[in-house]
């Protein structure tokens, strides 16, 4: 009886030799931008949306280079103490990479990148777990912007409906989401169907380097903090 493919041992070898070369390759890339570009950046996130960020590089690329992905393969890379830094000072910017966090390089002035990064926010609907920024609470009556179709998707939902004369009614109040708190799947559904865009894209600066100077932009963080980190 042959035997079966699934009592054959498999080699992961080629699997970590791969994800090494492709951290190798990441690391590289990050050391030659890090020579290239007059400045680097740390910076967090709120709400990421990968179609949004990716048009945000586009508009960019042409003066900076982003970096997003492990933490620690990016502090790596720029040297995580003053032994192995690979630029005076950049262990600085290392000990920074907390979080949802990435790197910008760039050649830009520092006044246009913090007007940039201030100024960027782009709305879209929240996600299950976002937490809610208000309290959403639908009355009892006709709801008129959901067609007749609707009513057992909106009764899945958990809200309270019905049909009346092919109107779809809501026979109690029904509250979809209580400020600060976690939306359920429900909730981020219903708030979908309503146009109720509740979550912001936003990108905040945390520090600038350069081989002249480092700036904390990070309200409570002092240079003390970053050598202790």
């Amino acid at each position: 009886m042959p035997k079966s493919k699934r009592d054959r041992p498999i080699t992961l070898s080629k699997t970590k030799k791969k994800g090494k070369e492709h951290k190798e390759s990441i690391v590289n890339s990050i050391r030659d931008a890090a020579e290239k570009y007059s400045s680097i950046y740390v910076f967090s996130f709120e709400n990421m949306r990968n179609l949004k960020f990716k048009e945000f590089r586009e508009q960019l690329k042409t003066t900076s280079r982003f970096f997003l992905g492990s933490n620690k393969v990016m502090q790596v890379a720029l040297g995580r103490s003053a032994s192995d830094e690979i630029r005076v000072g950049l262990h600085k910017v290392s000990k920074l990479l907390r979080g949802d966090s990435g790197l910008f390089l760039t050649n830009m002035p520092r006044e246009e990148v913090e007007s940039l990064f201030n100024k960027y926010e782009d709305y879209d609907f929240a996600r299950t777990g976002s937490i809610a920024s208000e309290k959403v609470e639908l009355l009892e009556g006709p709801l008129e912007q959901f067609t007749h179709e609707m009513e057992p998707f909106l009764r899945k939902q958990g809200m309270p409906v019905r049909l009346n004369k092919g109107v779809v009614e809501l026979i109690s109040d029904f509250v979809v989401c209580e400020e600060g708190k976690p939306l359920s799947p429900e909730s981020a559904r219903i708030l979908r169907l309503l146009g109720m865009k509740m979550a912001t894209f936003k990108l905040h600066l945390i520090c600038r380097w350069s081989p002249e100077d480092f700036e904390l932009y990070k309200e409570g963080l002092d240079e003390s903090d970053v050598e202790s980190a």
